[in-house]
């Protein structure tokens, strides 16, 4: 029997289908949180079994975990949220319910293996080259630099622009905002128990996932999911910045695989894996597609010049280590998976006619 945890939720769903597809056993854990669902999960396999219940509740995670031998965790909550009243909410949903997992695990003195749900957020900002200074990492953007419109990081040494790179796995881990912080602790959580246990922790740091069942209108969606519900609602996508800032966009398919390798190799590393299509694109560029292919009468994406100051201007990766040591590529075409994802619902309420 495998665990998902949050297997109700957009990536988890995928997970729980991608391991029944291959006949493994899959018993979902989630709490349907508000924030991330409204009311009932109809998208959910019949052939998993479900329970409604937290990760961050001793007793739910005890009847869960009966006859379990691997975990992939997916519950949490995304995105930057609302503002930073939100803060407690991301501690207790994401690393106070990490660690009453692992401490349950410990206790029952689990033998399996662990697949947490990371995020490409734990970077900060992604790798740089500086023409005159080499490689070196680009410190947060000044306020009065995105109020002027200057969005691009510039050298610290010389002021020069900064050509943007592949982020690895080796990048210094350095959080911009409260749900990436929290995202850091649950690694360093998981990997902690690793080493005091000699139980494979297997991090995947997703990038910029879309497609089918993500959720609708929700300010802790991401931005595929928010640019989707714009369309929608007859709205055009709104895009921050000047658009040119590059992501890594990877089909929730691919995801589900990653996770279902790193659940099922022999001899599981434990490590963290960059899991990313390797071809990365600008915001602008997503939204015109997903705009493209979803009609002819659909609005064209706006760019308003709007900012963040949570949001970092360039990161996408490097896909070479989840090659070489769990076997994944992603396979998903780009193109094909906007017009999918352009016209299938978003979970939530109705689309209008």
């Amino acid at each position: 029997m495998i665990l998902v945890t949050g297997g109700a939720g957009f990536i988890g769903s995928h997970v729980a289908d991608a391991l029944l597809d291959l006949g493994h056993p899959v018993r979902i854990l989630d709490s349907l949180l508000p924030a991330a669902h409204r009311g009932a999960a109809p998208h959910l396999d019949p052939r998993a079994e479900f329970m409604h219940g937290d990760v961050g509740d001793p007793d739910a995670l005890q009847r869960a975990l009966q006859g379990v031998i691997g975990i992939s965790h997916q519950a949490a909550m995304v995105g930057l949220g609302s503002d930073f009243s939100d803060v407690a909410d991301y501690v207790r949903q994401n690393d106070l319910a990490t660690a009453v997992l692992l401490q349950t695990l410990a206790a029952n003195r689990f033998s399996g293996r662990l697949v947490l749900a990371s995020s490409m957020v734990v970077y900060g900002e992604g790798s740089y080259r500086c023409p005159r200074h080499g490689p070196l990492a680009a410190p947060p953007r000044a306020p009065a630099d995105l109020a002027a419109q200057r969005f691009d990081p510039l050298c610290p040494d010389c002021g020069d622009p900064l050509d943007p790179t592949p982020v690895s796995e080796s990048a210094r881990l350095d959080p911009r905002n409260v749900y990436a912080a929290t995202k850091v602790h649950q690694e360093h959580l998981c990997f902690a128990f690793a080493r005091e246990t000699g139980l494979p922790v297997t991090a995947l740091r997703y990038h910029n996932v879309y497609g089918p069942r993500m959720p609708r209108d929700t300010p802790y969606a991401g931005v595929a999911s928010i640019f989707r519900s714009e369309l929608a609602a007859g709205r055009p996508p709104r895009v921050f910045e000047d658009g040119r800032q590059l992501r890594d966009f990877v089909h929730v398919r691919d995801v589900a695989r990653a996770n279902v390798a790193a659940l099922t190799l022999d001899g599981p590393p434990t490590a963290p894996f960059n899991i990313a299509s390797g071809r990365p694109r600008t915001v602008g560029e997503m939204a015109s597609a997903l705009a493209r292919e979803a009609g002819a009468r659909a609005p064209a994406p706006v760019t308003t010049g709007q900012y963040r100051l949570g949001d970092v201007r360039h990161v996408f990766a490097s896909p070479a280590r989840a090659a070489a040591e769990l076997g994944f590529e992603a396979t998903e075409d780009f193109s094909l998976g906007m017009r999918e994802f352009a016209r299938a619902p978003l979970r939530g309420t109705p689309e209008p006619a």
